[in-house]
């Protein structure tokens, strides 16, 4: 079997780029490094446009911005399967917009399908069995395998050919129009900018003290240090489990540190001494200098709310039962309470919320109104 060929330089995209433009459909996917490397980074782009797979390797620097119009231009489908990260890392990395969208997996999920991984959707149509190792390998080691080019390029060899049979199947349960909504809205996908104190954006943040939020705040601040430093995701250095746990129990010395989950003997002679101090640079904080969680207006017990909810929640399963749907890829538990809360009387009341996705509202709304 030929391995497709890898595109390294700005000339050879360019080229590249003039010979997508012809094409209707294009199947796209990438792989990343957040595995391996403090800053994630895109390492590969797979595209395959009729019967050709080209990979794209941007690491030795080349310059990708003549695929941006390709991927803007609406006349050109890109079908990718899971595409929020992806359309999220090519915005972040490459400045590149991703328009005419189609998402294999969100037709997967609106067909009823209870395996919906690429894996399990390919190995259900087509028998294919990909190697599952490779979703975690380091793309950013080269040469890469021939194992690794294989798998890369296997991901997106067949899914010009799946959306034949999904769209023909959401066609027949008349859903075709809510995938091309969702995918609609997953074009505009993008990483949040991230502003203020990391402990903030912890969960669970919001039961802590603030003298717990000051601790977590130099913890958090050590672990990405150190996780730059050796060019670790932070995971890698010390979960936040581990830290949450440090952060919120009394603390001796680095003796106590010993048995604390995620903490093995290796881990406390390696980083005992630092944690400990990131804790005393905790304690010491004022009060004034302690992080606060913002704090919304307090809502009332709402009783009504509760039980509209409640009522909300046994309607959806009742709903996406007859509909072979999971609940949740139905209507999310957030949207349910936001209408319980507000309790909308009419269609009009309901829609002016704008909570619900225009196909929800089409579909779901009566069902909605009568079950609050």
């Amino acid at each position: 079997m030929s391995l497709p060929q890898i595109l390294t330089t700005t000339e050879e995209i360019e080229r590249f780029a003039v010979e997508l433009s012809q094409f209707e459909v294009i199947a796209v996917d990438l792989e990343a490094d957040s595995m391996h490397h403090y800053q994630e980074k895109v390492c590969l782009i797979q595209v395959t446009a009729g019967e050709e797979t080209v990979l794209i390797d941007p690491l030795d620097g080349a310059d990708l911005s003549t695929l941006r119009p390709v991927m803007a231009d609406s006349k050109i489908r890109k079908i990718f399967h899971a595409a929020d990260y992806d359309v999220r890392c090519l915005a972040r990395d490459f400045d590149i917009e991703i328009v005419g969208l189609f998402d294999t997996m969100i037709s997967c999920q609106f067909i009823g399908e209870e395996k919906f991984g690429l894996a399990d959707i390919l190995g259900k149509y087509y028998g294919v069995k990909l190697d599952k190792k490779y979703q975690r390998a380091d793309w950013t080691k080269r040469p890469m395998s021939r194992e690794m080019i294989q798998y890369a390029a296997g991901d997106t060899e067949y899914l010009q050919r799946l959306v034949g049979i999904l769209e023909e199947k959401l066609v027949v349960l008349g859903r075709r129009e809510w995938v091309v909504e969702e995918c609609s809205l997953l074009e505009k996908a993008r990483f949040a900018t991230l502003d203020g104190p990391r402990c903030l954006r912890f969960k669970g943040a919001g039961k802590l003290s603030r003298r717990q939020l000051g601790l977590l705040e130099e913890l958090l601040m050590w672990r990405d240090q150190e996780a730059q430093r050796r060019d670790l995701p932070h995971f890698k250095v010390l979960g936040n489990k581990t830290l949450l746990h440090l952060a919120t129990q009394p603390l001796a010395g680095i003796h106590s540190l010993a048995g604390i989950e995620g903490l093995s003997p290796r881990l406390v002679d390696r980083y005992g001494k630092q944690l400990m101090q990131a804790v005393e640079r905790g304690n010491a904080l004022d009060d004034a200098s302690l992080p606060s969680f913002p704090r919304g207006e307090r809502r009332e017990k709402d009783l009504a709310a509760e039980k509209r909810f409640m009522g909300l929640k046994e309607w959806r399963q009742k709903a996406a039962a007859g509909l072979e749907l999971d609940p949740g890829v139905l209507i999310n538990n957030a949207t349910l309470e936001l209408i319980a809360r507000a309790n909308p009387q009419d269609e009009q009341a309901l829609s002016l919320l704008g909570a619900l996705k225009n196909w929800q509202l089409r579909e779901l709304g009566a069902g909605i109104l009568r079950a609050i």
